[in-house]
């Protein structure tokens, strides 16, 4: 894969979107693997949809502070066995292993936010969402006080930026539902809810910085109200 020639007629397709994604290509790869994605939809599609989840990820479980005590301990540690702390350990990963790991964990992550609201799909209230600033639609499924956003053909967020969910109750200020998301090459997106509904009055999606804020920085683009 030494120029963008050789691997569009070599490249395995959607081979290397994972590994791309997750950073674990060489310089010399990655640039080689961007300029084959100028030229092949068929990668270009495959690292929309895993950047989506890549984005998703930081936000996907609570966000928990550690306890007071674990910054004493681990100075402990680190203070009667600082050879042991210390030693920087490198073992050499193949980078198509880290890639088939990497496409794993991103296919699960998937395939587990998939499961866990497909029951939504069947039963319980589909609300349609009202988008503005945005092209696009947007639906709102909520099941047994779980949700499930789908969007199509959505903007996808300014360059820098990721698409935010926050909930709202009567009366409360926005609050971040940890949930990070992007869109695919069709501006399509199936964003699973993990916090509950109960007592929400509307859900809402806001671009902000990549990592997310917060409070929301911008007025929101999609709104969906479940009173």
């Amino acid at each position: 894969m030494s120029d963008g020639k050789v691997m569009s007629q070599t490249h395995d397709c959607g081979g290397d979107a994972a590994a791309y994604v997750l950073g674990a290509l060489e310089p010399a790869e990655a640039d080689a693997f961007r300029q084959h994605l100028d030229q092949c939809a068929v990668c270009r599609d495959e690292v929309d949809a895993l950047t989506g989840t890549v984005q998703a990820l930081p936000m996907a479980a609570p966000q928990l502070a550690p306890p007071k005590q674990l910054r004493q301990k681990v100075l402990r540690a680190t203070g009667t066995e600082p050879k042991r702390a210390r030693r920087r350990i490198a073992w050499p990963v193949p980078r198509m292993a880290l890639a088939t790991l990497g496409a794993a964990l991103l296919v699960a992550a998937v395939v587990v936010t998939g499961v866990e609201l497909s029951s939504s799909g069947s039963s319980g209230r589909v609300i349609q969402a009202h988008v503005t600033g945005v092209s696009g639609s947007a639906e709102l499924r909520v099941s047994g006080g779980r949700g499930e956003l789908i969007v199509r053909n959505l903007t996808p967020p300014p360059a820098g930026k990721v698409y935010e969910v926050w909930l709202a109750a009567p009366g409360a200020k926005p609050a971040p539902a940890s949930v990070l998301f992007g869109v695919n090459s069709r501006g399509g997106a199936d964003v699973g809810i993990p916090a509950t509904l109960t007592g929400i009055s509307q859900v809402m999606v806001t671009p902000e910085p990549r990592g997310g804020s917060v409070s929301p920085t911008h007025a929101p683009v999609i709104v969906a109200s479940l009173t």
